[in-house]
């Protein structure tokens, strides 16, 4: 496939050599000093773009992807209060379209398995569940998209847990998510659920960067020939 990658950071450049490693041909790299090349012409040639910028660019980038009629995967996180409207403008368009809070194959068995545990607590009151993620210095968001598509997954699975709160008290109607920021972590996702007599926990650690550049090349190679909204569930089938 033509990729275009939106976002040449780190990421962007992981992305690239495993794109090229899966036999892509990348010929377009959009970053901060090049936005003049973001054109239709340009974009045109691709079969799909992939996003991974910041919350300040990430749904005009999204949304400049659709409406120049190019397939588009997108792994910024932070601009998920907007995702309607970009539904809205897929299905105008006709467009195509997978964003996800990670690409990671294994954090997104990581949420199917912390809903399948959430549905079994909803029957312990007993138990309080919390949250924890760590994540490298640069990282703008706070919590994170992934912590907050557990606790999702956690609150659409126990009905009396209302809300998330980010560094909040362990209420009743609510999941705290403790948010840390240190030097040199990929990523690091805890939920721990704590009663008086135990505690259950599940973990995922990211050792690297890879997993979530191959999810997301993946998911371009998913994507490329399909029109709708879609999500890592639809490219996993859980």
């Amino acid at each position: 496939m033509n990729i275009a990658i939106i976002g040449y950071g780190k990421m962007g450049k992981m992305i690239e050599s495993i794109a090229v490693e899966r036999g892509h041909h990348v010929f377009l790299k959009i970053d901060i000093d090049n936005l003049d090349e973001f054109t239709q012409i340009n974009l045109g040639k691709a079969q799909v773009a992939i996003e991974f910028t910041n919350p300040e660019t990430a749904f005009d980038n999204i949304t400049r992807c659709i409406e120049f009629g190019v397939p588009v995967v997108s792994g910024s996180t932070g601009w998920f209060n907007r995702l309607e409207e970009v539904k809205t403008l897929c299905a105008e368009r006709n467009g195509s379209m997978l964003c996800t809070s990670n690409f990671s194959i294994g954090v997104n068995i990581f949420f199917e398995i912390n809903r399948q545990l959430a549905r079994v607590m909803n029957r312990f009151p007993e138990y309080s569940a919390v949250i924890e993620e760590i994540h490298h210095t640069q990282k703008l968001d706070a919590p994170s998209g992934t912590a907050i598509t557990i606790a999702e997954g956690i609150i659409g699975e126990i009905p009396r847990i209302k809300k998330w709160e980010l560094n909040g008290n362990n209420k009743t109607d609510a999941v705290p998510i403790c948010a840390i920021r240190r030097d040199s972590v990929p990523g690091t996702h805890h939920v721990k659920y704590s009663s008086e007599i135990d505690d259950i926990e599940i973990i995922h650690t990211a050792h690297s960067r890879k997993g979530f550049a191959l999810g997301a090349v993946m998911a371009a190679e998913f994507i490329h020939d399909k029109k709708g909204v879609f999500s890592m569930k639809d490219l996993l089938v859980f």
